[in-house]
Order: structure tokens, then C-alpha cells, then sequence
């Protein structure tokens, strides 16, 4: 299908969506199904819902519609979607209160809106999120507000809907004048949520106090039609244009909230809670609609300390939207934005590349741990889900529970794609590497005239040990490649391992497959992998019985027990395999001449790194040289 008739399909889609009908049509389509007449917040949590909702155990759940796009927020998504968005649609009090994300810069609140006006959009376009408004109303105003107060008791017995809001002022004035008051006349349509042709999604940033009128919010009069009309309080006089006229129905976002003018505020004190507001000289106007503003910690503070401030924050649910802090979900954020700058296609970006300036972002973001034997880097890894040595999953919620307020400071993404994007463009290298990346980093820091002696020092630090990861990294990717058939060959230390493992523990003779000749189980084999991570001859019995007892655990699960499956072992297995090969990689990498066989060596090397880690020519043949000085050292 060309590009021309995707587009006259498109359109065709478009206008498939079209419905108009009668107020009877309409609720025939109420009595078929009754959420089309759903609240503001009951259509984003179908939303939410309708794009699948996994249960991950440990009473955790991830949200497709937000995966994807939102990284590493986890558990501040459940926490939004849980108590703010599943009881408002349930019509709990919690709807009546303004949604407050409040976050460090950079750290999501600005996407995680966008992403859910995005969604709307989209949503409003499929049957299950189809949205009915009285035809010609400024405020797609639900048709079900037509319905006389004294009659929607006798509606919700019937139809199982509650009725809130009443008519506007241009609706309840056409319902007179061009229906005779007959309800069943006026015409309903299907409306789509659009921002950009201000339907279901207003939007209001803080500007000059001097210049921005509270007509941007409610509307204004329109001054040309006063003589034709002869009243600012004729509907047709009025302009009901304002940002919370066009999100009715839909989404408001307030960006930077608590900038601005306090007059801007006091509107939402009777929207929020009694669901309408004041404009020009009418009655107070019905609306429903999510409202969802975003600020930083700073600013909600001074905000809070306001005593003039107690009404509108006693109307609001706080979220915090703290940074991230798994390096893995750092690492595809970046990743995306790379993506998106279409620079990578211009410059290639090594493996371990973004993941070192992951590493150092989220030990920026990490409190120092009060627990004796973890560091900021053990940390890092706990929290990002790898195991580490002697510690418990109970130590790393203890780790969590530690500082509240962990993930509202550090180095935000914004800075750290700045500088990566810096590193991609500068210079003619065809191919940026993670020492690269670290000493744009460095350089930022050195240009950056705000941040403190004491900070920056903090930071220079943290650089320092994101490089240490990497050069383990980097010797760990090396060292593998050297290994031939590393798989086969990790496979077969293990089971030899296992086999003499298991006649330990048993107290059993082993039999050589070959003479049937029987002996005594190989402890020198056994303990130079168990050397390679510290156990201790004391603790070899406790190792090898923790090691039977995870491969029955496999057992019974009816999986196959790997020697990754288990993360001291897995450990222990590649050191012993790259303890094997130190010389060997340390001698190839190192000599400046090669002789025909570590030139070949050396080759298969470099072609394993770019097949099979994403490596090109260039920065392959870096990481070699880079791995050789490390281990001459």
C-alpha cells in the first residue's frame, strides 16, 4: 500500500467515526451500554485499563499503557494509578481533589501528562472510549445534563447512571429557543479529544502576572456582539473559549502550577471539590474534568508553608515523580533519546556507552547507605535487581525505607543526554565509547558555574567509580570474547563441578566413566571455582548444600538448573574460565607487534565482539587495547 492510499484510508477511518443523532438516540446508546456516560476519570482509568494491566505478584502491576515510554517509575505509577486514578473513576472522594505530581526537573511529570493526553486522543477514537456531546455546545457538554433534576433519581433506577453537572448557559439558552424546551429534539454527536483543536484537553502555563487575564482560563466577553445582544449575561455574548470551558469532559493540565497568580488558583477551590466554576456574569458553570497540574519539591514547599494556601492544598493528592533509579531503565532512557536525535545514525555509540553514564547518574540520585558492608555501588546493583553477595531482599526494602526523600535530587537526564549529544557531535570520531561519554561528563561539570565546590567534588567522585565499573565491564566483555564456545564451555565446568558437588554431599565415591574406577571426589577442582568468589574452607559444605538444594528447587518447578541460575556460582565459573585466560588476553592485547597467531587471536575477537555485543571494527579494536593496558597495570 503506498504512502497516498494510507492517507485516504486514514481519512475514510476518520470519518467512519462520525455519529449524530437525536437525545433518544443517544440514550438508547446509554441503555446498551452505560460507561459511555461515565465521568472524566472513569474514561482515563479505562484507559489505563483497556490497554492490559499485569499482575506481577507481591501485589505489584505493571501498566502497558505506560511501559514503553515511562521508565523506571514503577512503583510511582502503581502508587498513582492505585490511589488516584482506580478510586476517582469508582466516583470516590479522591476525584474531587486536584492530581499534584511533584518531582524533581526532568524526572517524568511533563511526559507521564503528555503521555495521558496522548492517550485520550487516541482512546476517544476507539468504541470503547467513544465520547457523546449536545451538538454545538462550547463545552461538549454530556447530553444526559438535559435530563430535569427532578427526573434523574427515576434515570438511575432505570439506567443505572448518576447524573451530575447541569446545562450550560449557551445549552440551556438553545434548548428554549430552538427546541421549545423538547429534550428529545436536541442533537448529540460523537466527539474526539484533540489539544490541538482544543476539545476534551486544555492546557494552561503560567506567564507575565501584568499581561495574563483569567479570560484564558473561564473565557470573556465578546465585546463586538454587546450592542447586537444587548447583555454581557447573554450567552451569545460571551465567549466560553477558556481552557477549563475546552477541557470539559476530558483532561486540564496546570504546567508549573504554583507559578501562578494566586487569582488563577482560587478558581479551582469549587472545581475541584463541588465541580463547576464562576465565569462572567452567569451562574456557576458545570464541568468535569481530570485535572492534573506538575511542580517541583521546591516550590511545593514554599507553597505549603503558605498559610494563605490551606483551602486549595487541603483540595489536592501529592504524588511524588521521584528520578529513576535502576541504571538498566536509565540506560533505555537515554537509549530513546538517542534514537529519537538521530545522531547514533551518524555516529556509532559503543556498547557500555550509555550504561556508564547510567551508573553515574543513578549514584548521584542514591542516598549513602547506613547499612555496614553496602556501598553506593552495591546499592546501585540492588536496587537495579542484581544480587549481591550476603545480602537479603529484606535488606534492600530496609535499603528503601532508609530515606524518604531518596530520588527527588541528582543529576537529571536532561544534563546527561546534553553532554552525551556534546560527545556525539564534537570532534571526528565515527564511533563514541563510555570514556568518551565520562569525559564529556567531567567537562560539563567543569563548565557548570551553579553547582557547589562540595557538589561538584561529590560528583568528580561518582565519575571515578562509574569508570571502575566499566573497566570491569569492559574486562569482563574481553575476557568472554577470549573465551572460545564460552557457553559450551562454562556448561561443561559445571557439570563437572555438580557431579563432584553432589558425591560430596552424599559421601559417595565417583566413577571414572572410562576404567569404572572409583575415587574420592575432586576437592581441588571444587575449591579453586569456589576460591574465585571467598568462599572459605569453612564455608564450602554451606555452599555446596545451598547449591543442591536450588537445583531441587528447580527440580520440582520442572526447570532446567543453568549455570546462571545461580548468581555466586555463575560468578565463580566465569572468574575461574577468565583466571585461566588472564595471561593469554593480557600477552594478545598488550603486544604491539603480533605475532601471526595473536593476530589471528585477535581477529576472532573482534569479529565475536562486533556479531554478537554490537561492537563495530573501530571501537572493538579500542576496547582490546583499552582491556590490555587495564590488566598490565
Amino acid at each position: 500500500m503506498t504512502f497516498l492510499e494510507k492517507l485516504l484510508t486514514y481519512r475514510d477511518k476518520e470519518n467512519d467515526l462520525f455519529w449524530e443523532g437525536s437525545f433518544l438516540d443517544y440514550l438508547q446508546l446509554v441503555k446498551e451500554n452505560p460507561r459511555i456516560a461515565g465521568t472524566a476519570h472513569e474514561l482515563v482509568y479505562r484507559m489505563i485499563e483497556t490497554a492490559g494491566i499485569t499482575e506481577l505478584g507481591d501485589g505489584r502491576r505493571e501498566y502497558a499503557f505506560f511501559s514503553g515510554t515511562l521508565f523506571g517509575l514503577e512503583d510511582a505509577i502503581q502508587l498513582l494509578v492505585e490511589e488516584y486514578f482506580r478510586p476517582s473513576a469508582q466516583r470516590l472522594d479522591v476525584r474531587k481533589r486536584l492530581l499534584l505530581l511533584m518531582g524533581p526537573v526532568s524526572g517524568g511529570k511533563s511526559t507521564l501528562v503528555t503521555l495521558l493526553k496522548n492517550g485520550l486522543e487516541s482512546f476517544t477514537r476507539t468504541p470503547e472510549g467513544a465520547v457523546y456531546a449536545i451538538k454545538g455546545c462550547p463545552m461538549q457538554e454530556e447530553p444526559l445534563h438535559l435530563i430535569p433534576r427532578e427526573l434523574r433519581d427515576e434515570f438511575r433506577k432505570e439506567y443505572g447512571v448518576h447524573i451530575e453537572g447541569d446545562l450550560c448557559p449557551v445549552c440551556r439558552m438553545r434548548l428554549e429557543s430552538e427546541h421549545g424546551g423538547r429534550i428529545e429534539d436536541m442533537p448529540v454527536v460523537r466527539v474526539l479529544f484533540s489539544e490541538s483543536d482544543r476539545t476534551g484537553i486544555g492546557t494552561f502555563a503560567p506567564s507575565d502576572p501584568k499581561s495574563q487575564d483569567i479570560a484564558d482560563l473561564t473565557g470573556s466577553i465578546d465585546f463586538s456582539t454587546i450592542t447586537r445582544y444587548g447583555s454581557e449575561s447573554d450567552p451569545r455574548a460571551y465567549r466560553f473559549d477558556g481552557e477549563l470551558n475546552k477541557a470539559n469532559r476530558g483532561l486540564m493540565e496546570f504546567q508549573e502550577i504554583l507559578k501562578c497568580d494566586e487569582k488563577f488558583l482560587w478558581n479551582l477551590l469549587s472545581l475541584t471539590q463541588e465541580g463547576n466554576f464562576k465565569a462572567g456574569r452567569f451562574a456557576l458553570i458545570s464541568a468535569d474534568e481530570l485535572i492534573i497540574a506538575h511542580t517541583n519539591e521546591t516550590e511545593y514547599r514554599a507553597f505549603i508553608s503558605n498559610k494563605k494556601n490551606e483551602a486549595l492544598h487541603s483540595r489536592m493528592i501529592v504524588m511524588r515523580i521521584p528520578y529513576n533509579l535502576k541504571a538498566s531503565q536509565e540506560e533505555r532512557i537515554y537509549r530513546k533519546l538517542v534514537d529519537a536525535s538521530g545522531l547514533n545514525n551518524q555516529v556509532h555509540l559503543a556498547p557500555g556507552a550509555l550504561w556508564t553514564a547510567s551508573v553515574f547518574t543513578v549514584m548521584s540520585r542514591l542516598k549513602e547507605p547506613r547499612k555496614p558492608g553496602i556501598d553506593l555501588v552495591k546499592k546501585m546493583y540492588l536496587y537495579d535487581g542484581v544480587e549481591v553477595d550476603g545480602v537479603k531482599k529484606a535488606d534492600v526494602d530496609e535499603l528503601q525505607r532508609e530515606h524518604h526523600d531518596e530520588g527527588m535530587s541528582g543529576v537529571d537526564p536532561r544534563y546527561v543526554i546534553n553532554r552525551i549529544s556534546s560527545a556525539l557531535i564534537k570532534g571526528s570520531k565515527s564511533c563514541i565509547n563510555a570514556l568518551d561519554v565520562l569525559r564529556s561528563l567531567k567537562e560539563g561539570l567543569d563548565q557548570h558555574p551553579s553547582i557547589s565546590k562540595e557538589e561538584r567534588e561529590r560528583l568528580m567522585n561518582l565519575i571515578t567509580q562509574a569508570r571502575k565499573e566499566y573497566d570491569h565491564k569492559a574486562k569482563t566483555e574481553v575476557q568472554r570474547a577470549f573465551v572460545y564456545s564460552f557457553e559450551e564451555s562454562a556448561h561443561t565446568m559445571l557439570n563437572n563441578y555438580l557431579d563432584n558437588v553432589e558425591a560430596y554431599c552424599s559421601g559417595h565415591k565417583m566413577k571414572d566413566p572410562i576404567t569404572s574406577e572409583e575415587h574420592d571426589p575432586d576437592e581441588k577442582l571444587m575449591r579453586s571455582i569456589e576460591e574465585q568468589i571467598g568462599v572459605t574452607e569453612n564455608q564450602k559444605r554451606a555452599f555446596r548444600e545451598e547449591i543442591l538444594i536450588k537445583i531441587s528447587s528447580f527440580a520440582r518447578r520442572g526447570r532446567q538448573f543453568e549455570y546462571t541460575s545461580h548468581e555466586p556460582l555463575k560468578d565463580a565459573i566465569e572468574k575461574k574460565l577468565f583466571a585461566d585466560l588472564k595471561d593469554v588476553i593480557k600477552i594478545t592485547t598488550s603486544t604491539i607487534n603480533p605475532d601471526e597467531g595473536q593476530l589471528k587471536r585477535m581477529n576472532e575477537v573482534s569479529k565475536r565482539l562486533i556479531e554478537h555485543h554490537g561492537y563495530c571494527a573501530t571501537c572493538a579494536n579500542e576496547l582490546m587495547k583499552y582491556v590490555g593496558s587495564l590488566l598490565n597495570r
